[in-house]
């Protein structure tokens, strides 16, 4: 009885902190609503994770400490053991949001969160249901469960000229990061765009408005170039390069001759054969202060994939040989 009162006092305070992050989050006037939701929601995960918990007869509490109950990573690790679940990947990245709230102002780069939250706010609303029959409709209406986003977001010249350079490449890796995970899972688990695509037709009967190329028309659009600004161009970390092709590979069927897959120890192999870092149309050199860091580019994602299909079941053996 006692460890039922406590699932259910996990349960409504779980309901309490979601209720409230959608709350601070969908309030125009709260500067502080993505630090404040990415708090809040978080906490809910943790605590509704940890009625599950209970109910699958876990302990919450550390083994080597009774009085102190586990980290919610913990916990998302206990319930969700498959690290490549979509709903455990839209958690770990907004943790890591959360993380950073503290040390760094996050409110130009809402844009670029606010998919991850939606997805993350449904999927709680149906893990709610499935773990433990409480439908969160019934406490809040059903349009506060739509995010309301800021869709205005600095490029990334203008956060260079707001933010000191380390606060700016922060902001801009960790927006990268985020765009090529949701194109790499394409999963509604992930992340929920909102977003509006344009797309210039020369069937007038299909277009919802008429534009122009002519210089002197009323409603001009140009045809610019793409600016190579390296940060557009060379948006994948060292990590997503990972990520990415093992996602890739995964969709593809493609297997490698290597029983932990394509890892750090393969991409080292790779890097080091084609000498990938002096390549700058597939590696790119950031340098601030004393630190320095590489950033990959599409076509390096495509190059590595293309390599493996050539050879995959000799690949790595491959690039051992020729080292």
């Amino acid at each position: 009885m006692e460890m039922q009162s406590e699932k259910q006092r996990l349960i409504n305070k779980s309901t309490e902190a979601f209720i409230l992050g959608l709350e601070i989050y969908n309030k125009p006037t709260i500067r502080y609503r993505v630090e404040g939701f990415s708090f809040f929601i978080v906490n809910a995960w943790e605590l509704m994770l940890k009625a599950e918990m209970i109910n699958r007869g876990l302990s919450i509490f550390y083994k080597d400490n009774p009085d102190r109950t586990i980290s919610v990573e913990v916990a998302i690790k206990k319930i969700y053991t498959d690290k490549n679940t979509k709903i455990r990947l839209n958690l770990e990245k907004i943790i890591e949001l959360r993380n950073i709230s503290t040390h760094y102002i996050t409110e130009d780069y809402e844009v670029k969160y606010a998919p991850l939250f939606q997805a993350c706010v449904l999927n709680y609303v149906n893990e709610m249901k499935r773990f433990h029959k409480v439908n969160v409709e019934d406490c809040i209406s059903q349009n506060f469960l739509t995010i309301t986003a800021n869709y205005e977001p600095l490029d990334n010249e203008q956060i260079r000229l707001k933010y000191p350079p380390e606060v700016a490449e922060k902001f801009i890796k960790q927006a990268n990061e985020i765009d090529v995970l949701n194109e790499a899972y394409s999963s509604d688990k992930f992340a929920i765009n909102i977003k509006q695509n344009l797309y210039i037709t020369k069937r007038k009967e299909e277009a919802d408005f008429v534009v122009s190329i002519v210089k002197d028309s009323d409603n001009k659009v140009e045809i610019v170039k793409e600016l190579k600004d390296p940060s557009n161009t060379h948006k994948y970390s060292y990590q997503s390069v990972i990520t990415v092709v093992s996602e890739k590979m995964h969709k593809d069927n493609l297997h490698i001759d290597y029983p932990k897959g394509f890892n750090a120890y393969v991409l080292n192999l790779l890097m080091d054969f084609y000498d990938i870092k002096t390549n700058q149309l597939y590696a790119y050199k950031h340098t601030i202060g004393n630190q320095e860091q590489y950033t990959y580019s599409q076509q390096f994602i495509d190059f590595v994939i293309g390599e493996i299909k050539k050879n995959p079941n000799t690949f790595v053996e491959s690039l051992k040989k020729k080292r």
